[in-house]
């Protein structure tokens, strides 16, 4: 089996997650890394046994020996970054957000149909264990949504990323953390959104940015969806799903799972890991090497961001 040779390019708190699952796949192997600051991408390299080292992306995709690039740098960069890769020849998967904007995602499709190439983002919902967990009970007729309803909280009064070091850019929560629900609702739906509704609350004098919002999303299957997001919650930090459906009600906590009254489901035989990043990762390489579609393609996600778009202009309109 060929080695597949891969940049990673942000070696952040996530890119240390994806450098953290590329060692337990078998025939990959990251050959350079890119990140801003040097001092900090020379400590990473060094861990991880990475020789190449570059604060320019265009002189890790000007190795010819590189097949494919992971980026988990920030929003406002995937998608010249993922255009660029493919105009370069390498496969791309982008950390989520695919875009920050719609015209950005169609940009990100039309050269990945122009290439030919893989082009994944990183939905990792689609991919923890708990919540294929419940996709395959969907799939098998066993358990018909009818409704979700998602917490994401987090306490970030200032611009952290999640080691707790100063970030370079701004996070949002519509086309960051909302991203994630919107399409995991569709997906598990299995139906496209027909009606979607945003609301946000006051705007951050420093950060620029609404620190609350509510979105409600409604499938063309009659399913509902109900998000609250906040960058103000002072208690448990994350992302909580409950499915509500005809047959029980399931909470997924990260890559836990459990019932209606709190009885634990073992997931941990559903797929070959517990960790989405690496089985994310898995169906990446995976789709490379089999010269197909992955799930999560640029082209599954972007009713998402159709709906992200629809949503910020109801939110720009007040």
């Amino acid at each position: 089996m060929k080695t597949l040779k891969v940049a990673l390019a942000g070696a952040g708190a996530f890119g240390i997650k994806h450098l953290d699952a590329i060692k337990l796949i078998e025939g990959v192997e990251c050959i350079s890394l890119v990140s801003r600051e040097l001092g900090k991408t020379q400590e990473v390299a060094a861990k991880y046994g990475i020789k190449h080292i570059t604060t320019d992306l265009d002189e890790s995709l000007a190795l010819k020996e590189v097949d494919a690039v992971i980026l988990c740098t920030p929003t406002q960069m995937h998608a010249a970054q993922a255009v660029a890769c493919m105009k370069a020849g390498k496969h791309v998967q982008a950390e989520i957000p695919l875009a920050d904007s719609l015209r950005d995602a169609y940009r990100v499709l039309q050269m990945q149909e122009n290439t030919g190439l893989v082009a994944m983002c990183g939905h990792t919902r689609r991919f923890n264990p708990s919540h294929q967990w419940v996709s395959k009970r969907i799939a098998a007729g066993e358990f018909n949504l009818q409704q979700m309803d998602v917490q994401t909280y987090f306490f970030r009064r200032t611009n952290m990323n999640a080691l707790g070091q100063p970030r370079s850019w701004t996070d949002h929560l519509l086309w960051h953390h909302a991203a994630h629900t919107v399409d995991l609702f569709a997906y598990q739906a299995r139906s496209p959104i027909v009606k979607a509704n945003a609301v946000q609350g006051p705007i951050h004098p420093k950060l620029g940015i609404a620190m609350d919002m509510s979105i409600q999303l409604k499938a063309a299957s009659g399913a509902i969806c109900t998000l609250s997001l906040s960058f103000n919650n002072d208690g448990p930090l994350g992302t909580f799903f409950r499915y509500i459906g005809d047959s029980g009600t399931y909470i997924a906590r990260y890559d836990d799972l459990v019932d209606g009254k709190e009885q634990k489901i073992d997931v941990s035989k559903v797929d070959v890991s517990m960790n989405g990043i690496e089985l994310q990762d898995r169906e990446f390489f995976a789709a490379i090497r089999e010269g197909r579609e992955p799930n999560a393609s640029a082209r599954q996600v972007l009713p998402c961001y159709e709906i992200l778009h629809d949503l910020d202009r109801q939110l720009a309109g007040g």
